[in-house]
């Protein structure tokens, strides 16, 4: 990177955070931009013998904060959704300056958090009103089901998507009358203050949504230990031991976790739609996010036409570090995320693999600039072939039917999220109902699943818990209560009269006793 685009990019950035977030608590550890190395500024670690009163500071305030009513939340939700785009390209700088994410991909952050708060804003009320189900004795019994929060949830989120899994989670468990307690990755702990901000900008009570800044070796544990509930977003191995920290101290758990998701390109697929598709999904935020593509499975019938035109479409992206949308992708986030990147190919190419795109560094395209890279020959000896790359490299497999890319794509111990490029939607929908995945999308690679927030999203198998997004993604924020009050005489009749009524009850429509 040249000096005066590193100069201008700190500058830009600099600004950003003045004008999000103003003062930030002063500290001793240094944290530093990955677009260009240069140090965003020094920080305060929390200890995990401060975890405890930062829990007690949230729950003294989510008391209160769980006895306003959804109209007054609902109001300041919408004012935080005005902010965020108000504060578009500060947060666009941001996000570019601490991840070295393409414009595009920061954008994408934007508008989803946009989305969740709108959606959420608009439908909490509804998700958590009281519901009337069937009592135990139809007239006589009466029972609702009452939605209460929590307390305060514990959010750990990784550095990939520093604006989109630090608030979509939050504001949905700030709607659902919870507290947040968050800690951001170590990477990129400033879009996370920059989010707290306009939280308080927009009304929400300072303390209800707080910050803690540190390894998760130092502050897994003690957040877990004080939570009423833990949402993660992150690595499998990191899951399974948030799962069984959280399980001892029986404390509700969700989770995001890894992926090798899959991409079948069927025979009657538009091929010049679905190298497009193809493309953004495999390289999307240079290929480090969760649901993007790295398996694609090629009928054997258009693997002559897809393949070159995939490979020209990934040869001919705009690499680099730009603060604009000038470029397609941008470099990885940090040399661990490199080196891996460059294990896995490296490894793939000794053991009989062939580069039709990439494969190598890109020094000119930023301090951890890759180049977007297309495999083929992959076999089941090679690390890319099952392990999770977390960066822009993608395989390609020929398969001779749907049923074997079926089979090929559901091979996996992950199941987070797959793609289905068709010419018929029916057969489409077909072949994705058969693939063991929490999200299928058809015709796009990710953003339709992803952007519809009224349905449940989430990972199977080795790749989630629970879900966010659409009704279960606020519910899970709160405990369920049920009251049931009985009319007139207690439940007591004798074992004769409660046969003849159950049989009786048998023969009554479902609608009329519900």
């Amino acid at each position: 990177m040249k000096p005066n685009q590193v100069k201008e990019f700190d500058a830009r950035g600099r600004r950003a955070l003045e004008k999000l977030v103003g003062e930030l608590p002063a500290g001793d550890t240094e944290f530093r931009a990955a677009l260009t190395g240069s140090v965003i500024g020094k920080l305060p670690l929390t200890t995990g013998e401060q975890v405890p009163e930062i829990f007690a500071r949230a729950r003294e305030v989510q008391s209160m904060w769980a006895q306003t009513p959804f109209s007054e939340r609902r109001t300041k939700m919408l004012a935080f959704h005005d902010l965020l785009l108000d504060h578009r390209h500060e947060l666009l700088d941001l996000l570019q300056w601490e991840t070295a994410k393409a414009r595009a991909s920061a954008f994408e952050e934007v508008a989803d958090v946009a989305i969740n708060a709108r959606y959420y804003a608009r439908n909490a009320d509804k998700l958590l009103s009281t519901r009337k189900v069937g009592g135990a004795v139809p007239v006589l019994t009466k029972a609702r089901v009452y939605y209460k929060p929590k307390g305060v949830v514990g959010v750990i989120t990784p550095w990939n998507y520093p604006l989109t899994l630090v608030a979509s989670d939050a504001l949905a468990a700030l709607m659902a009358g919870n507290a947040v307690v968050l800690k951001p990755d170590s990477q990129t702990p400033f879009t996370a203050f920059a989010v707290q901000s306009l939280f308080e900008k927009a009304g929400f009570p300072p303390g209800l949504f707080q910050i803690v800044v540190g390894a998760g070796s130092v502050l897994g544990t003690p957040m877990i230990e004080h939570a009423d509930y833990v949402m993660f977003t992150g690595s499998t191995a990191t899951g399974r031991t948030i799962a069984e920290q959280a399980g001892r101290n029986l404390v509700g758990f969700s989770a995001e976790m890894g992926g090798k998701n899959a991409l079948i390109v069927r025979r009657d697929a538009h091929v010049g739609k679905a190298a497009v598709g193809a493309l953004r999904a495999s390289f999307s935020n240079s290929g480090q996010l969760c649901i993007s593509i790295e398996r694609i499975y090629v009928h054997t019938d258009i693997w002559d036409e897809f393949v070159p035109a995939f490979v020209r479409k990934v040869k001919s992206m705009r690499v680099g570090p730009a603060m604009d949308f000038s470029t397609d992708m941008g470099p990885l986030i940090n040399q661990s995320q490199l080196d891996k990147v460059k294990a896995h190919v490296d490894d793939a190419v000794a053991k009989g693999a062939t580069v039709l795109a990439g494969g190598q560094e890109l020094p000119d395209a930023g301090q951890f600039g890759y180049a977007p890279t297309v495999l083929t020959g992959v076999t089941a000896e090679m690390d890319v072939f099952a392990e999770e790359t977390f960066g822009p490299v993608v395989s390609l497999y020929r398969v001779a039917d749907d049923a074997e890319a079926i089979e090929l794509a559901n091979a996996t111990d992950y199941g987070l999220n797959a793609s289905v490029w068709t010419g018929s939607l029916a057969a489409g929908e077909a072949v994705a109902a058969q693939l063991e995945t929490g999200m299928v999308n058809v015709n796009e690679g990710y953003a339709a699943g992803w952007g519809s927030i009224g349905a449940p999203n989430g990972g199977v198998k080795d790749s989630g818990m629970a879900h966010r997004h659409g009704p279960e993604g606020i519910r899970k924020y709160c405990d369920m209560q049920t009251i049931a009050t009985q009319r007139l005489v207690p439940i007591k009749f004798p074992a004769p009269v409660m046969t003849a009524f159950l049989k009786v009850l048998r023969r009554v429509p479902p609608q009329i006793i519900k």
